[in-house]
């Protein structure tokens, strides 16, 4: 074997170091795999590197996402190219690399900048390389841009945050997971109180309220419910709740999303209108005895105009017949 050969020989078996033999045995399975990677994971940026952060491997993925070709950095560049200057200044990459050491993988979302200064934000995970006889040898950083995911998250936060309706979402254990301000304003409960407490602690009757979530998860829905939230301060709120269960991707159920709505207004106007029906009906009795009353009287004078009429008749024949004698 020539020089050339065994340096290529050398240079496969030290990929080959790379991984758990119980998976790729030999190493042009090794070398298979690492193009496989390389072929196929345009999404993630996969990207080798040494001790020191020097770039010794770059995937497709990562030429998409960073915008660098793998000529301009394998060998070349240091992964603190990847970083803002803000991070770079304040030694987040040397940071990030000794935890990852220390702990075996470091895990987490970072702002990243591309090769044309545009930043974004991805999810990071930064694992250690070692040779066979367990030394760190480098890492392999595995990164993918949720900018997207982001925005939606912040989107869906704001259309819940914009609600004025009490917003809750539960865990099959009955445990609040999230909450938006309407919901602290109406229990007087900060955020990080409500998150993680019991949903039916919050209610006049917390039998009722779990009763209710319990439907929900039994059903997938619960319409109308309602319930009465107790303000830390004592006073409370009639609400009526509609809920439903979400889900994850396989369909499986993670929760409930449970909204809430005031009905104080419309239990106001059920009492005065109320009120207004016995101020009504207090009139119309009122008028009643008036009426009883009156005719009462009319009655009275009729019967006396009788008896006068029948005394002036009695008189007059009286008269009469005085008069004919």
């Amino acid at each position: 074997m020539n020089r050339k050969d065994r340096g290529a020989g050398l240079a496969i078996q030290e990929k080959a170091r790379l991984f758990d033999s119980s998976i790729i045995g030999t190493a042009q399975e090794a070398v298979d795999f690492i193009t496989n990677i390389l072929e196929s994971s345009t999404e993630y940026s996969v990207i080798a590197k040494d001790l020191t952060g020097k770039i010794l491997l770059w995937n497709e993925g990562a030429r998409r996402l960073y915008g660098y070709g793998p000529d301009e950095v394998v060998g070349r560049a240091n992964s603190s190219i990847l970083h803002t200057p803000e991070d770079i200044r304040t030694g987040i990459p040397d940071q990030i690399m000794r935890a990852a050491l220390n702990q075996g993988k470091w895990e987490g979302t970072l702002v990243r900048q591309r090769k044309n200064g545009e930043q974004f934000t991805a999810r990071v995970v930064m694992t250690p390389r070692h040779d066979t006889l367990g030394k760190p040898v480098g890492f392999l950083l595995i990164s993918k841009d949720i900018s997207d995911e982001i925005r939606l998250t912040q989107y869906a936060r704001s259309l819940i945050e914009a609600s004025v309706d009490p917003l809750v979402t539960i865990s099959p254990e009955g445990k609040i997971t999230d909450v938006n301000e309407a919901t602290v304003k109406v229990t007087g409960a900060p955020r990080e109180k409500l998150i993680g407490a019991d949903f039916a602690n919050f209610f006049a009757e917390p039998e009722k309220a779990r009763e209710g979530y319990q439907q929900a998860f039994a059903k997938g829905f619960v319409t109308d419910y309602p319930l009465t939230i107790r303000h830390k301060e004592g006073h409370q709120c009639p609400v009526l709740y509609n809920a439903s269960v979400y889900r994850d991707v396989n369909s499986n159920v993670l929760g409930v999303f449970a909204a809430a709505r005031d009905i104080t207004p419309l239990k106001k106007a059920e009492v005065e209108l109320a009120e207004q029906r016995t101020r009504e009906l207090e009139r119309l009795a009122e008028l009643e005895r008036f009426q009883k009353l009156t005719v009462g009287r009319e009655l009275k004078m009729i019967e006396l105009k009788k008896e006068v009429e029948e005394l002036k008749r009695q008189l007059t024949e009286r008269v009469v017949t005085a008069e004919t004698r």
